[in-house]
């Protein structure tokens, strides 16, 4: 399992219940309880392969996209190693918007209007030049959820291209910019496992990207994510598959870069139906959570049945019935710089919970006056997940658990799945009875 974050233990976490001996490289705190933790870096990739081949693994799952869009798949597959992701050129529909863009445009996929320039001034002058409107501006490349700025008019969107192009973090996603038109509408996460040709779409979900209460602040990588979302019923699954999944799929197979992997489209449910807002090229985060939590069948019989391309082979997936809620808890500063090394209390305390498990995402173990001690070490530190019998049984047991956990300067939003909470509640409303 190559990473370190909470995507990458649960499913490590998932293999291993599913009876896989597993290590990770580099792997958390958490990722160690589940399996063996390597000290290998994501991004080394010679030492990734050194570290497979000496521990005889049968399958490298790749959970990060910078991996990915660096060619790890390309260089395991030359060296005869099974790996289960989409390769460099099939992984810019996540590392490109541009490029994106260009695959929805040869799969006649819904899509937000947008035009791309090569430099901040270009962006600037066509802001000035048109109406001022809503916008969406996003930086091409790869900005770890963070190179996309949802404005409400003109001097906004100025100020979102100048400030993409001097902050340095950005220097290579935001060489081009996206200007978007902004859609309205509830947003959904919808991710499919694929061999190229089969395609098997996992449940719905919502994930919540800003970082406070009430979608306000910056966005950050996601601050927590429930499922099902009763935003989509069935007869928008299945348009979602017919009309977005599946071309895409072709499209990609059309233009030489077959994707094999996990195909996840963030979507805008707009009056004139779902439109892709973005693809990515791996299991979202924290959406991988909320999901391995639900997930009854065999992660390692799909990501094998996938990587062998006999999708078509194996039994539709099966899931536990109710709902999951992830919360993600982040430290003090977040999504800027944080202070490292602080040290985290209530964890078992918090797994004791009913239906909860604890992934970690940013932590690391360091040895303590009993035993290990697992300390923060980035920004969103926990996703803190519940299964229950429905979104608000989930989601009190998930806080349940949040409440258990302490470090200095922890945060999170209390908010997370009230947007389907609320929407069942209306919808039961509805389709009462009158007295």
């Amino acid at each position: 399992m190559v990473g370190s974050g909470a995507r990458e233990h649960a499913l490590a976490w998932k293999l291993a219940r599913d009876g896989a001996e597993v290590f990770t490289a580099p792997g958390n705190a958490g990722t160690a309880a589940v399996g063996e933790n390597l000290p290998v870096a994501a991004d080394d990739f010679p030492g990734l392969l050194a570290a497979a081949r000496k521990h005889a693994c049968e399958l490298t799952v790749v959970g990060p996209e910078a991996p990915l869009v660096g060619g790890i798949v390309d260089l395991f597959h030359r060296e005869g190693m099974r790996v289960f992701g989409p390769t460099a050129a099939a992984a810019r529909i996540e590392g490109s918007k541009a490029f994106c863009k260009q695959i929805l445009r040869r799969g006649d996929v819904p899509t937000a209007l947008h035009r791309e320039f090569r430099s901040a001034a270009g962006a600037v002058e066509y802001l000035e030049s048109r109406d001022d409107m809503p916008v969406v501006v996003k930086a091409d490349g790869l900005a770890a959820g963070k190179g996309v700025v949802v404005c409400a008019g003109r001097a906004e969107a100025v100020e979102a291209v100048n400030a993409l192009a001097r902050d340095p973090q950005f220097a290579v996603a935001a060489r081009t910019i996206l200007i978007e038109e902004r859609l309205d509408g509830p947003e959904v996460s919808v991710m499919a496992v694929t061999d190229g040709r089969t395609i098997v779409t996992l449940p719905p979900l919502q994930d919540h990207k800003a970082a406070h209460d009430g979608d306000v602040g910056p966005n950050t990588g996601g601050m927590g994510a429930y499922c099902p979302t009763p935003f989509v019923d069935a007869a928008t699954s299945a348009e979602i598959e017919a009309r977005i999944l599946v071309p895409t799929v072709h499209a990609m197979r059309r233009s030489n870069v077959p994707f094999h992997g996990v195909l996840f489209a963030g979507l805008m449910l707009t009056p004139q139906g779902p439109k892709v807002l973005e693809f990515n090229a791996r299991f979202g985060d924290p959406e991988c959570e909320t999901l391995m939590a639900l997930l009854d069948s065999s992660l390692l019989e799909i990501l094998d049945a996938a990587v062998d391309r006999r999708l078509e082979s194996i039994a539709v997936p099966t899931w536990r019935p109710g709902a999951a809620v992830t919360v993600v808890m982040a430290s003090e500063g977040y999504p800027g710089p944080v202070a490292k090394g602080r040290a985290i209390r209530g964890l078992d305390e918090a797994a004791a919970v009913d239906g909860v498990t604890v992934f970690h995402a940013a932590t690391r173990a360091v040895a303590g006056p009993d035993g290990p001690v697992a300390v923060n070490d980035g920004g969103r530190t926990l996703a803190v997940t519940a299964v229950g019998d429905s979104l608000a049984n989930a989601k009190r047991r998930a806080y349940s658990a949040v409440r258990c956990i302490r470090w200095d300067g922890a945060w999170c939003r209390k908010d997370i799945a009230d947007k389907g909470i609320d929407r069942e509640r209306i919808a039961a409303a509805a389709t009462e009875p009158e007295r």
